[in-house]
């Protein structure tokens, strides 16, 4: 437990699981993630291996969790490759990630090897980030040139004012990644983020967003596995839905222009991966914005 006695994001776990499900299966040579796994405890792990065993476990609980980690390994494929590309393309001596959750970029992406790394989450799960990171002895470098740990609630927390005590320079331009985070926010807190992010936005700033837009496949999708005891989605509702031209007139109005803005079903297209999971593929897109 951590900050207000909230306990650490149970949807951070399931992602790390659905990447480290996916390392060396899916999208060989597109994607890769071989920290994901070294950031899961014993317990956590059960259900990956089983996963990457194609073995379905008895029982429908344990069913339900071994579905959850498969389907979110098929989503977090395309969109891992997207957000990845779009940071090699780029180059920035800033990045914040916003929401950090168990994110591992700045420990297995090459690109960030001049990048300083600011991670923002709120302080219960950046305390469950930092133990398991301990609970390596060191083992587990880092590639970018630094990483910062900024610990924010989104709902009550001034988030310039924590980057700038961190040492965040909102003269130069920053890449801002905000991967599986806006569903879970409501819409005021959504545009209250991204007046904070244009306050510290130069020129040559970027934005690469994950959200999802209205489906009510993915919604039915997201009650049944709440109703089979998934407590990520049980624990952790949606909040704010945005269709494309939404998501859009969101940026604009904080000065930001959306270059492209793609479904991961399109962007899954090409990659060797599976796309069973195809609701939530359609549903889930990621956009990449310029402040120009």
């Amino acid at each position: 437990m951590g900050g207000n006695g909230r306990a650490a994001s149970r949807t951070a776990v399931l992602v790390c699981q659905g990447r480290a499900a996916a390392d060396g299966r899916f999208a060989v040579g597109r994607f890769a993630d071989p920290v994901a796994v070294r950031l899961l405890r014993a317990e956590e792990r059960g259900p990956v291996a089983e996963v990457r065993a194609g073995t379905p476990p008895e029982g429908l609980r344990a069913r339900g969790g071994y579905e959850g980690v498969r389907a979110c390994a098929e989503v977090l494929v395309p969109r891992t490759v997207a957000l990845d590309d779009a940071l090699r393309s780029r180059p920035a001596g800033q990045l914040v990630v916003l929401g950090a959750g168990l994110d591992s970029r700045a420990w297995r992406l090459a690109a960030l090897a001049g990048t300083d790394v600011w991670e923002v989450d709120h302080p219960a799960s950046q305390q469950d980030k930092r133990a398991r990171l301990a609970e390596q002895g060191g083992e587990l470098p880092v590639v970018a040139s630094s990483v910062r740990f900024v610990p924010v609630d989104f709902a009550v927390d001034d988030l310039g004012r924590a980057l700038a005590a961190a040492g965040h320079d909102a003269a130069a331009p920053t890449t801002w990644l905000w991967e599986g985070v806006v569903p879970y926010l409501t819409r005021d807190q959504v545009h209250g983020t991204l007046a904070a992010l244009a306050a510290r936005s130069a020129p040559g700033s970027a934005l690469l967003a994950n959200y999802q837009a209205p489906s009510a496949r993915a919604r039915a999708g997201r009650l049944l596995a709440g109703l089979l005891g998934d407590p990520a989605t049980a624990g952790e509702p949606w909040r704010s839905l945005w269709r494309p031209r939404q998501w859009a007139a969101a940026l604009a109005r904080h000065g930001f222009r959306v270059d492209s803005d793609q479904d991961l079903r399109a962007l899954a297209a090409g990659l060797d991966t599976p796309t069973t999971a195809a609701a939530s593929l359609r549903s889930g897109r990621v956009a990449v914005a310029a402040r120009p």
